[in-house]
């Protein structure tokens, strides 16, 4: 009985890929910090594990979300069939139940930070549920995917201070942007099967070169928006600058190893490269603002 229970509990860790949590967390962090060294900010540990705990229950219910929509697709596809629910190691029903658990406690634990990320948790639920649809639609669907890890630096600044102010606005920006490209470089993968089954994508509607372009050009305002926000934020310093510097070679990098007659090594350029950027430049950012404010 406790092997059965650790094996399904291993599966829904793969259901959700509990490792690309590395894609916001990170920035949901900095936005926390960033919040604790304004002047309606003060660090509380408590308050730090309810972002951490809804951070979980927001990717678990946006992933967990995402594979039950994409259920029938993904049994279609060679590159998804092995997926926990079209591999069958997941049942349909087991997983909605599982999306509307961690919604709840989303919504629970949105509730006991304050009353303004309560109210904002149900249109973060609808964002974060909702973009898994968005590809039946329109072809940018992948600003779908930006927008739903776009939040996540606001809503720790929120959490914090109970108001938006421009700097994590700022930051969101940079995520959207940052995110939303690469989301388009990942799903050269699918051009194919997307055209095939009617699905929308910018490399389905332009082609491979055109969206590999499109992704480039998508990561431009990324350095901008960084160089704003340290230009907003009087706490930035040495080390936030070298963040965003190896920030965005990691950006220039994953343009460089992926190409239109060569896609084998995009899983490197998606998940090795921009995890490594968005870890590197939170503990870089987050130690400035303690280095220069003790």
């Amino acid at each position: 009985m406790t092997g059965y229970i650790t094996e399904k509990i291993a599966v829904f860790f793969s259901l959700v890929k509990f490792e690309h949590t590395l894609f916001a967390l990170p920035f949901a962090l900095t936005g926390f910090f960033m919040g604790v060294n304004s002047d309606q900010g003060e660090f509380s540990l408590k308050l730090l594990v309810l972002i951490i705990l809804a951070m979980v229950f927001a990717r678990n219910s946006a992933m967990g979300f995402n594979r039950w929509a994409d259920r029938i697709t993904d049994a279609k596809n060679p590159r998804t069939a092995s997926r926990e629910i079209p591999s069958s190691r997941l049942s349909a029903p087991g997983v909605m139940v599982f999306v509307l658990i961690n919604s709840l406690l989303f919504v629970v634990v949105a509730g006991m930070i304050n009353n303004l990320t309560l109210i904002l948790s149900i249109p973060a639920l609808v964002i974060l549920l909702g973009y898994s649809y968005l590809k039946r639609f329109t072809a940018l669907s992948h600003y779908g995917v930006g927008l739903a890890l776009g939040i996540a630096p606001s809503a720790a600044y929120i959490s914090v201070t109970g108001e938006l102010a421009a700097a994590p606005l700022i930051l969101s920006l940079t995520v959207f942007f940052w995110s939303g490209s690469f989301d388009i470089l990942y799903s050269v993968a699918d051009r194919e099967f997307d055209i095939a089954e009617g699905l929308h994508s910018i490399p389905a509607s332009v082609g491979i070169k055109k969206a590999l372009v499109i992704s480039a050009a998508g990561h431009i305002p990324v350095p901008i928006l960084l160089w704003l926000l340290y230009s907003e934020c009087s706490y930035f310093g040495v080390l936030y600058i070298a963040g965003t510097l190896i920030f965005c070679l990691l950006l220039i990098y994953q343009h460089t190893i992926v190409k239109s007659n060569d896609l084998s090594r995009l899983n490197q350029a998606f998940f090795t490269s921009n995890g490594l950027a968005s870890v590197i430049f939170a503990i870089l950012a987050i130690a400035d603002i303690y280095l220069l404010n003790p």
